[in-house]
């Protein structure tokens, strides 16, 4: 169908010819389509009705369309970063034996033309091809390429020294409970585990916190009997988990009485439970965090020495020569790194807290230094559990492009490396992007410093927009970009964000 809609566009105008067309959204609610185009070459009000004309013909009647079309003409720095990113997620292998100098792109009347130096032996089948079909559903226009001839050989590549990473035990962290009191209990507790640190299956584990939710439920036992168990959402200040308590007769008044405000001491097991680890309470008593807690800072797995799985490339754009041609770069970003990043997700859920953690399906990341952009760091990441439909159309990821890429465990050590030493920057990182790398560097050991500058209030402080949606901002200093791409959205994030620094003149507070 949507070939067939293509070829029809295509078709109403010389300057549609080259048109590619985006995932398409539908909201039941508002009865509206949204589609967007884009094309490589300037378009006119009529196109844009000889277009609308023929989406209409495959949208039901009661509905109406929302077309959007922008016009994108890539650069061949543009297209290269494409075909690198292509190739770290076709092969491994020919990806850890190239660099940016191996790779050759030139415009052509019709498109783009590529050369590859790559070593023969390591190529899969139809590599070329391949590059070519990720080429086409990013960019406008025909590409070409071909594998150039190497003096390479498998035997000469540099091979990193074999180092295994020192062994490390994830500390766990508790504090003092302070005002004990037997509630249903029968031994005293005198010291509880961050609710943070609840990463772990383990028979026995004390947690205190202050009750934020209680919920009264009822559930049938297997002998056909009614009987109550209670949820509490729990808080320590260093995290919020839910809590599950199977109240027993004896105690289910005692347990009636607490209320939200109420401190809490729960003795029982943290369980994996479909995928996930869940805690349940088999004794609840009273306590609580001492007066003036203060969390310690959790100690940190070391850095890796080498990049494993994921190596960043070194990045260069003609764009950015442009956007600092004669302009001063604020002295605030002198000598200052930053790691700007964004995600792809299967969904919203970033908080373990909620049931279902959400996995990060694709992390793109520059790094800015000295206030230019100096480094790319992209890849995929498999999240072990099929893709939704609505996550598929919104990102344009499929199953394909994530089944061989690494996992979190893989990924996960080589952006902290990638990160280490630098402020994070993101649209939206506090809220959203920052939960998810926290969540899961640290499951692994890894613990990020909490020094993040977000783009979104910062444009909320200096531009004045209708929304500050990352697209809107974008478009106030004429940055081109495909959006719901984790890479493309953080290269316009890192312009976006050099762009707020020059007009603001000094950093923000970190979030």
């Amino acid at each position: 169908m949507i070939a067939e809609i293509l070829s029809e566009i295509r078709s109403v105008s010389g300057n549609m010819k080259n048109t590619i067309i985006k995932p398409i959204e539908v909201d039941g609610l508002k009865r509206t389509v949204y589609i967007k185009l884009i094309t490589d070459t300037a378009f006119t009000p009529s196109d844009k009705a000889k277009v609308a004309a023929v989406l209409k013909k495959y949208v039901p009647a009661y509905f109406s369309v929302d077309l959007e079309i922008s016009k994108l003409t890539p650069d061949c720095e543009m297209v290269k970063r494409k075909i690198t990113e292509a190739v770290c997620s076709i092969s491994k292998a020919v990806f850890a034996t190239i660099s940016q100098e191996d790779i050759k792109v030139e415009k052509t009347e019709n498109g783009f033309k590529y050369g590859i130096c790559a070593v023969q032996s390591l190529l899969p089948a139809n590599f070329c091809n391949n590059i070519n079909a990720y080429l086409s559903s990013n960019f406008c226009g025909g590409f070409e390429g071909e594998i150039l001839s190497t003096d390479k050989n498998l035997e000469d590549l540099e091979v990193e020294e074999s180092y295994d990473e020192p062994e490390f035990e994830i500390p766990v962290r508790t504090f003092e409970i302070d005002g004990f009191e037997f509630l249903e209990g029968e031994k005293i507790q005198k010291r509880a585990v961050y609710l943070s640190d609840l990463n772990l299956a383990k028979d026995e584990v004390v947690v205190c916190g202050i009750i934020e939710d209680i919920r009264e439920r009822a559930y049938t036992n297997k002998n056909g009997t009614e009987k109550s168990y209670f949820t509490f959402v729990l808080n320590d200040n260093t995290a919020t988990a839910y809590i599950t308590y199977f109240a027993r007769l004896k105690t289910l008044e005692k347990i009636k009485t607490l209320k939200i405000g109420d401190g809490i001491v729960c003795t029982g097991m943290n369980e994996e439970f479909r995928g996930n680890l869940r805690y349940t309470a088999k004794t609840i008593d009273i306590g609580k965090m001492p007066q003036g807690f203060v969390p310690e800072r959790r100690k940190s797995k070391p850095v890796p020495r080498y990049y494993k799985n994921i190596r960043p490339q070194p990045f260069v754009d003609l764009e950015q020569t442009d956007l600092f041609n004669q302009k001063t770069i604020p002295a605030c970003l002198l000598g200052k790194s930053f790691v700007v990043f964004d995600l792809e997700t299967t969904g919203l859920n970033s908080s373990p807290v909620s049931g279902n953690m959400d996995r990060i399906i694709e992390i793109g990341a520059f790094k800015v230094e000295n206030g230019e952009i100096t480094e790319s760091f992209s890849t995929f990441i498999n999240p072990e559990k099929k893709l939704s439909e609505e996550i598929i159309a919104l990102t344009g990821i499929t199953e394909d492009m994530v089944k061989d890429a690494p996992t979190f465990e893989q990924a996960m050590p080589d952006f902290y490396k990638f990160c280490t030493g630098c402020t994070l920057v993101g649209h939206n990182v506090v809220g959203f992007d920052f939960k998810f790398v926290d969540y899961y560097c640290s499951t692994l050991g890894y613990i990020l410093e909490r020094k993040l500058i977000d783009t979104i209030p910062l444009s909320q402080e200096l531009l004045f927009l209708s929304n500050y949606k990352l697209n809107t901002v974008a478009d106030k200093f004429n940055i081109t970009f495909n959006h719901h791409r984790a890479i493309d959205d953080a290269l316009a994030t890192a312009k976006i964000f050099i762009e707020l620094i020059r007009l603001k003149k000094s950093l923000p507070d970190y979030r």
